[in-house]
């Protein structure tokens, strides 16, 4: 079935791009509806809809913007975030120009939605199945979308940085996976980028509160990592987040090797121009399951 969150949820922090303070808020939204951002800063048509084909290429984050040139940026948590805990409809209120990083994880994102739980709507889901293998490349990075009964992120990076250095891992995303599994994993950089996005006028709100800085084989931030491979989880993060972005759930294995958001997305716009790689299906009740965020016990993990 359809779903949204069961009341408004309220969050802010500070824009990653910026430095500025950032106010989030999630509204409940009607079946169909979709995802939706608002900027609630600005009047006229300040509608963006979540959207692979509303992306406008970006460093560093993606960058939604609608057809009156109102855009939202570093959307990619707080849709990862919905797409893992199975919300299809809301209504995402930002009142400036980016989504707050956070901590740099969608932890955050995840706890408010399983503080409130998430409403079933009666009206059936529509899923974009994967029917024959889809891939781009690009500088020596690629991603692809083959067929599965699920959806499933096989992810590989490989940095100089023996902080991070090659790191692999493969998750299904039904049952709970992304809460689990990767929720709390942050972005990361090299301190060299810092202090070259520093010297640009960019990432003016970044700190070790919010990001994962590596310089070598030090991790700088106190406390370390979350996970050893916390590097490689996080850019499955980045990816359910950005495949969100087709707008209905994929049933299909995304393959990424060295991909960022414009890789994912340039794949999106390589599957939908291509009507024999997928097609619309309606799921079952029981199809449903298999989904990110079905089965999701939000009492079992009000801890995250």
């Amino acid at each position: 079935m359809q779903t949204t969150v069961n009341a408004p949820i309220h969050l802010s922090g500070t824009g990653l791009h910026t430095g500025r303070p950032a106010r989030l808020s999630i509204h409940p939204a009607g079946a169909h509806h979709g995802i939706w951002f608002r900027r609630s800063d600005m009047s006229g048509n300040t509608m963006i809809p979540a959207r692979h084909d509303a992306v406008v290429r970006s460093p560093l984050c993606t960058l939604l913007v609608n057809e009156a040139g109102v855009s939202v940026s570093t959307v990619e948590h707080v849709m990862a975030a919905l797409a893992g805990c199975g919300v299809l409809n809301a209504i995402v209120e930002v009142d400036g120009p980016e989504v707050p990083i956070l901590d740099g994880s969608a932890v955050g994102f995840v706890r408010a939605i399983l503080a409130v739980g998430v409403r079933r709507l009666a009206a059936p889901v529509h899923a974009i199945e994967v029917l024959r293998r889809v891939a781009v490349h690009e500088n020596g990075a690629s991603a692809a979308l083959m067929p599965a009964d699920e959806l499933e992120i096989d992810f590989s990076i490989d940095f100089a940085d023996r902080a991070i250095g090659h790191q692999h891992k493969v998750l299904r995303l039904s049952n709970g996976t992304f809460v689990r599994e990767l929720c709390d994993s942050r972005t990361f950089c090299r301190q060299a980028d810092v202090d070259a996005m520093r010297a640009a006028g960019k990432a003016l709100g970044g700190t070790l509160a919010n990001a994962v800085v590596v310089d070598g084989d030090r991790v700088l931030n106190p406390g370390g990592l979350r996970h050893g491979d916390e590097a490689v989880r996080h850019k499955m993060l980045d990816a359910l987040g950005d495949l969100a972005l087709a707008g209905a759930p994929i049933l299909g294995r995304y393959e990424g090797i060295r991909a960022g958001h414009a890789m994912t997305n340039k794949l999106l716009h390589a599957l939908f121009a291509d009507p024999l790689a997928y097609r619309i299906r309606t799921l079952s009740t029981e199809e449903c399951r298999i989904l990110p965020g079905a089965g999701l016990e939000h009492d079992r993990f009000a801890h995250v």
